[in-house]
């Protein structure tokens, strides 16, 4: 799915919103909600009078990683984003180039017409296979194998010493040209966020969830919403090309699952809190809709095709036109209700990314559906 939009350059959210004056918390970014397709506007704190008793948010408590570590082959600097680890320890990194302004761009890319790669890539992303990545601190990586037939922008590989050590002293967030500066990763990290036993955790923040704090959720609890953690470890997302997403690790614990199944006998809707925590419910659910706890690696690609079996509702960031993301928010919403929501966020000036506004996408009003209290609406 592509939208027939453009999202003007000064609509990305360049640094996190309690960064954009005196007082600001996480939770002051907007709300836009979509019913099918009609729209309302709203700050994010009132999402508690949008939700119902009974309704359950379902919540990724994946840690972001400080992925982004700097290294050379040969002469030539680049940038590793560590993506995922793998089963045999082995992790899937993406390299890239320095851009001179504190980001990165595709290996190749920018520069004069025909310039050539930086270092050893033989014109690919990464490879080939055997090249070697001396990173700051000491450490070594060496790339032996792509991680998909699809492309070669991901490659598996060996790395000399524990990851999350180096990690921990050497990297930083991944960080892309809309933001403005380097931001320390307790930007990056959202209040549902648990470590992890291994040291393993997301490439990018699952960015969904940053808008909540502490407050909030005591105030949902509160009002009888209840909450469902899953864990998802979100890869390295394509910038350029925006691929669908790898296989990722995730886990519904069995408490999670029969919860969601208690909510949905009950009456109760199953709202996701972000495109990861619907590929690890949805991941988890049988062809009967029943959710069952699951954990190892999922492929599921969320489309219109394939559908929701589970998920009601969904609460998610702006997404560029381009991105795969939005095939899954038209399997929640259909292609209309996408259509018009993201028309009414450009109208209204909404930002986009992860330090920006949020667009929370619940089912279609009927008569016969219960309504929030008009002084929220």
């Amino acid at each position: 799915m592509t939208l027939a939009v453009r999202v003007p350059e000064e609509l990305s959210a360049r640094v996190p919103v309690e960064q954009r004056g005196p007082g600001l918390d996480r939770d002051a970014v907007r709300l836009l909600v979509s019913r099918g397709t009609a729209v309302s506007h709203h700050a994010f704190v009132e999402l508690p009078w949008l939700l119902r008793a009974g309704d359950l948010l379902v919540v990724n408590t994946s840690p972001t990683l400080a992925a982004a570590v700097d290294g050379w082959i040969g002469h030539t600097r680049v940038v590793v984003h560590f993506s995922t680890r793998g089963d045999d320890g082995r992790w899937a990194v993406e390299l890239r180039d320095p851009d001179g302004r504190g980001t990165t761009r595709a290996r190749g890319r920018g520069g004069e017409p025909g310039a050539p790669r930086g270092g050893g890539g033989g014109g690919r992303a990464g490879g080939p296979a055997g090249t070697e990545v001396r990173l700051v601190g000491g450490a070594r990586l060496v790339l032996e194998e792509p991680l998909s037939a699809r492309g070669e922008r991901l490659w598996w590989a060996r790395v000399s010493r524990d990851v999350p050590g180096v990690l921990r002293e050497h990297g930083r967030p991944i960080r892309y040209a809309y933001t403005e500066r380097d931001q320390p990763l307790s930007a990056y990290q959202t209040v549902f966020a648990l470590p992890s036993p291994e040291g393993t955790g997301s490439a990018e923040m699952p960015s969904a969830g940053r808008p909540f704090t502490a407050r909030m959720v005591a105030e949902l609890v509160s009002r009888g919403v209840q909450f469902a953690p899953v864990v998802l470890h979100a890869g390295v997302a394509s910038a350029e090309a925006h691929e669908p997403p790898y296989p990722e690790r995730f886990v519904v614990p069995e408490a999670s699952a029969r919860l969601v199944g208690a909510v949905r006998a009950g009456g109760g809707r199953v709202i996701a809190v972000g495109t990861t925590a619907v590929r690890a419910v949805e991941s988890a659910a049988g062809a009967d809709g029943v959710v069952r706890a699951r954990a190892g690696w999922t492929d599921l690609v969320v489309t219109p095709e394939r559908g929701v079996r589970v998920v009601d509702g969904l609460l998610t960031g702006l997404h560029e036109p381009e991105a795969s993301h939005l095939l899954m928010l038209e399997a929640v919403a259909g292609r209309a209700a996408v259509d018009r929501g993201y028309e009414e966020a450009l109208h209204g000036r909404y930002l986009w990314h992860e330090f920006g506004d949020v667009h929370l996408v619940l089912p279609e009003e009927t008569p016969h559906t219960p309504h929030c209290s008009s002084n929220h609406e």
